[in-house]
């Protein structure tokens, strides 16, 4: 096993199971730190969620679409080799960060990483004072964000996570009648008492549809997400995020990192009461000193057939929902000023969520809708032409068909001029091509971690009970999102480079 003699750990023998983005990140930080690392795939590909297709010239990214939080890559690339992250990819900030339009017919154009910015466009379009609120709430989140950022994202969870789940980060905010402060429980109060509007309620409460969350229920430290986009900025790569993927991967490549495609680990060998290697399911044996997982939780357990948490611990959680994406190859040229991504908010808020909630209702509900349009020469044959992926959330196990698709294209034409008369063929991205891309169940997509709410919104320890074994990626600490991905890459090298004393980057 890995040990430290000195400043120098000796070289040790890693099995990665899977090549997500998560998993890519902890095998480019093992490689340097001079662990000897192979990656098995049960694909024939990496980048678990991000991925493209391609079909008559045209181009789209099928997992995440934008690139918040640059920086957790950036840090990868820097502590992995000479390279710069800005010299093997061109990463764009897009502004505006994003258009929405709201049921009441008005629409904004929200600025990216500008406070100042977003307060003026709001008041100009939505009403005098409508963006001062705004401005006052991603105060309050910074604090929430400050209080929460090393625990949450920079730090294993430890066994004290506790701490995480009972305090409840964003501040109490004065009542004047009351003449008192209340805490808000929920993002849904914090809507309710501090922003008085209903579109600043759908502009917050749709960063916790995003992933899948209610936020009638979900705690208020969920303001951290609108936060995080506003003051990091909202990038997107060129060429799409799969090239990110692309990125990484060669890095791995690079620092000698192995890769085994088209083989699926059907068991984690335990020796001695710890981790010792993978067998594949050819029969194939291979023997390592330290496995990393990055998988769906429930998929880890039958690997295992042992508990790999204690009393007490964070256990995996239904904390992820699905997608719909739909990928319109379109002609005619994107008109000029449109916007990157609009976000066309679902008419009836409620039933949206009831729906989130229990989706055995009738009939579906018009969904909040995201357009993503990238002016991208890359993603379409020629000017003539444009490609746009559509998504909206479901919930996880509901059975998706053609007229799902027609209610989004519906949305979508509020987005894009004329969609309707433009559209050459469409692909239908259903939650059974993410699990199958992905291994996780009903296709979920898993949300961000979150502190307070009784350790609901957290997600499962990088370390586990088994020595030896570790989660990485979306389904374990600190959650999904791309830049989660890459912070639990770090926080896995740290653990098996320095062991349980491993406090964290710096």
């Amino acid at each position: 096993m890995s040990v430290l003699v000195g400043k120098v750990a000796v070289m040790a023998r890693i099995a990665v199971i899977g090549a997500g983005t998560g998993a890519l990140a902890a095998a480019a930080r093992l490689a340097v730190a001079g662990h000897r690392v192979t990656v098995y795939e049960r694909t024939d590909t990496y980048g678990g969620a991000v991925r493209r297709f391609e079909r008559d010239g045209f181009a789209f990214d099928t997992g995440p679409g934008l690139l918040p939080l640059p920086a957790v890559w950036r840090d990868l690339f820097l502590k992995t080799g000479k390279e710069p992250l800005e010299d093997l990819v061109e990463l764009v900030q897009v502004d505006p960060s994003s258009r929405h339009l709201f049921t009441d017919g008005t629409q904004v154009a929200v600025p990216n990483a500008s406070r100042a910015g977003v307060v003026s466009a709001l008041d100009e379009a939505l009403g005098a004072g409508v963006g001062q609120r705004w401005g006052d709430f991603l105060v309050r989140a910074r604090e929430a964000w400050d209080r929460t950022r090393r625990p949450l994202l920079e730090e294993p969870l430890w066994p004290n996570w506790q701490v995480l789940a009972e305090r409840e980060p964003y501040p109490a905010v004065p009542h004047k009648r009351l003449l008192r402060t209340r805490r808000a429980a929920t993002l849904a109060e914090v809507a309710d008492w501090e922003l008085r509007d209903d579109r600043l309620t759908a502009l917050l409460t749709g960063h916790a549809l995003a992933h899948g969350l209610d936020p009638r229920t979900t705690p208020a430290s969920a303001a951290v997400l609108p936060y995080l986009e506003h003051a990091f900025g909202t990038w997107y790569v060129r060429g799409g995020i799969r090239e990110l993927a692309r990125a990484v991967y060669e890095r791995c490549v690079r620092r000698r990192v192995e890769f085994v495609f088209g083989a699926e680990v059907t068991e984690i060998i335990v020796k001695d009461g710890r981790a010792a290697g993978v067998e594949l399911a050819d029969g194939t044996v291979a023997d390592a000193d330290h496995v990393v997982a990055d998988v769906d939780p429930a998929l880890l357990g039958r690997l295992t057939d042992r508990p790999l948490d204690g009393t007490g611990d964070v256990r995996p959680g239904a904390r992820g929902a699905a997608r719909l994406t739909l990928l319109l190859a379109l002609r005619g040229a994107r008109e000029a000023g449109a916007a990157h991504r609009t976000v066309v908010h679902a008419p009836d808020p409620e039933a949206e969520l009831d729906f989130l909630a229990n989706p055995g209702g009738d009939p579906f509900p018009v969904p909040t809708v995201t357009v993503l349009r990238p002016d991208d020469p890359a993603l379409r044959p020629d000017d003539a032409h444009e490609s746009a992926v559509v998504w909206a959330t479901l919930p996880a196990g509901l059975d998706t068909d053609a007229g799902h698709a027609e209610v989004l294209l519906d949305a979508a034409a509020k987005a894009v001029p004329a969609l309707r008369d433009r559209l050459l063929w469409h692909e239908i991205r259903t939650p059974d091509h993410n699990s199958a891309e992905t291994g996780a169940r009903h296709g979920a997509v898993p949300a961000p971690s979150l502190a307070s709410g009784e350790g609901g919104f957290l997600h499962p320890a990088n370390s586990t009970r088994l020595p030896g074994l570790y989660r990485v990626g979306g389904w374990s600490h600190p959650g999904g999102g791309l830049p989660h991905a890459g912070m639990s890459g770090a926080m896995v090298a740290g653990l098996v480079v320095e062991g349980p004393e491993f406090r964290g980057s710096t």
